[in-house]
C-alpha cells in the first residue's frame, strides 16, 4: 500500500480549521466550490468537479483533532478503498494539519498528480484561513496543461 502525506502549519484557531474540514461552507472555501452533505460520522460527502467527482464517507471525527474519510464509490478508480485523514496539532502560534491519503494500491503518475494537487489544496486551506480567500476548484492552481 502507498500513501500521500503532507504537513502544513496554519495560523488560525483549531476550531476554524476543524470547521473548514467538516462543513459544506468550510470545504467549499478551499477544495471545491461544489460540495454537499458534509456532516457527522456515517454521512457521505459529495465533492463535485465539473459535475463529477468523488464521494467520501465520514468514518471518524474527534472535535478539533481528527477528521477521517473513506472513499465511497467508483470515481476515480484508483481511489477505491483509500482513506483521507487530517490530524490537527496545535503548537505555539499555529496549528499543524497533518494530512494523509492512504491505501493506494499502486504508485503511479496519477498518484503523483494527486499528491501535487493535495498540496495545492492544503495551501488553499492555509490561504482561506489566514488570508480570507482560498483557491477552491475551479479557481485552483493548475499543475499541468491537460
Amino acid at each position: 500500500m502507498y500513501s500521500i502525506i503532507h504537513r502544513v502549519g496554519i495560523k488560525a484557531s483549531v476550531e476554524a480549521i476543524y470547521s473548514a474540514l467538516t462543513t459544506n461552507e468550510g470545504l467549499a472555501l478551499w477544495w471545491t466550490n461544489d460540495v454537499s452533505d458534509a456532516g457527522g460520522v456515517g454521512t457521505i460527502i459529495k465533492f463535485r468537479f465539473n459535475g463529477g467527482g468523488p464521494d467520501f464517507k465520514v468514518i471518524e471525527l474527534v472535535d478539533n483533532k481528527l477528521v477521517r474519510w473513506q472513499h465511497d464509490g467508483d470515481m476515480p478508480e484508483a481511489w477505491k478503498a483509500t482513506e483521507i485523514c487530517f490530524t490537527l496539532q496545535a503548537e505555539a502560534e499555529q496549528v499543524f494539519v497533518n494530512f494523509s491519503h492512504s491505501n493506494w494500491q499502486l504508485s503511479s503518475d496519477f498518484m503523483a498528480h494527486c499528491s501535487t494537487k493535495w498540496a495545492v489544496f492544503l495551501l488553499s486551506l492555509k490561504d482561506a484561513l489566514e488570508g480570507g480567500s482560498g483557491q477552491a476548484f475551479p479557481q485552483d492552481v493548475q499543475i499541468d496543461h491537460g
